[in-house]
């Protein structure tokens, strides 16, 4: 991707298109942050949780709820 973006659900998965290479982290990094500027929470509140490796990652976002995850990206998307 030309640049960071989140291009929105894709089989109940949220689709992101990252610029950054998927070498040394750097696009896991680059998701963590998009995410938390989307989200505004911190990035370090932001984890990847499976899939590091893969294009299929779980994340887990500490102190933030379901319904609030839902209710930012559902804003974003629209």
């Amino acid at each position: 991707a030309s640049r960071d973006a989140i291009a929105g659900i894709l089989d109940d998965r949220l689709k992101i298109r990252i610029a950054a290479p998927p070498e040394a982290g750097r696009a896991n990094t680059s998701i963590c942050r998009l995410l938390a500027k989307v989200l505004g929470v911190k990035a370090s509140q932001i984890e990847i949780d499976g899939g590091h490796a893969s294009a299929h990652k779980t994340l887990r976002i500490r102190n933030f709820t379901a319904a609030a995850f839902r209710d930012k990206l559902q804003s974003t998307i629209e």
